[in-house]
């Protein structure tokens, strides 16, 4: 690995957790509570090497095939490595992503619960899953409805899926803080604690509103390359 490289990764991962330092101290939180997840989707595998070798443990990815083309490999060399789904799931890949992936943040709607359950099963592993409620009501984003939350739950639970929490992806170009704050009132309402919530340009705000989970691409890989 080129020595600058590895210098490029340890600045950027130091940066970002110095910001979440920063962030949980001024919301009183230990930041250590924080897990930082370094979104490598579209990047390759020698751009999260760089950041392994740094002292990143944590990786998603958007799409199973994808993860799946990068990931065995790099976790043969690393078994110690986390790595959570953060896209939207489809059924048909159920089995795939509860084979490969140790979290799940896209549960959004009754088949894909179904599917993974019956993935859960086959495979006796069981991922931690979110359900990621589309919190600015946007047609074209993943998400259950924030009326369906506590009936989906519910589901979630008698599907014996480990509830984790609730993730969210708020509208591009407004202000973020008034739907992490949502997010965050309607898992204390529900009774959970995990909050997925908070991307580069705004998961400081996502930790002083609670985020237990913050999902990091550019400020940790830069902009995003190609794959193949």
């Amino acid at each position: 690995m080129p020595s600058n490289d590895y210098q490029d990764a340890r600045t950027r991962l130091a940066d970002v957790r110095i910001a979440i330092a920063r962030a949980a101290k001024v919301a009183q939180r230990d930041p250590a509570a924080v897990t930082l997840i370094a979104v490598s989707k579209t990047h390759p595998v020698d751009a999260i090497t760089p950041l392994i070798a740094a002292g990143q443990h944590c990786f998603g990815e958007n799409r199973v095939h994808e993860a799946q083309e990068k990931w065995p490999g790099l976790r043969e060399r690393h078994p110690d490595l986390d790595l959570h789904l953060v896209g939207r799931l489809q059924s048909k890949k159920a089995d795939d992503a509860v084979a490969l992936f140790d979290a799940i943040h896209s549960i959004d709607r009754p088949s894909v619960i179904t599917a993974v359950a019956r993935a859960m099963d086959k495979r006796d592993r069981r991922p931690d899953c979110f359900l990621q409620v589309n919190i600015g009501e946007e047609r074209q984003k993943g998400g259950c409805a924030i009326a369906d939350v506590p009936a989906l739950l519910k589901d979630m639970r008698e599907a014996g899926l480990p509830v984790a929490g609730l993730m969210c992806v708020p509208p591009a170009d407004v202000e973020a803080a008034p739907y992490f704050a949502l997010l965050a009132k309607i898992a204390e309402e529900e009774g959970v604690t995990g909050l997925s919530m908070g991307m580069s340009g705004d998961f400081e705000t996502a930790v002083m509103l609670g985020a237990t989970h913050i999902r990091v691409g550019t400020a940790l890989f830069g902009v995003r390359g190609k794959i193949g």
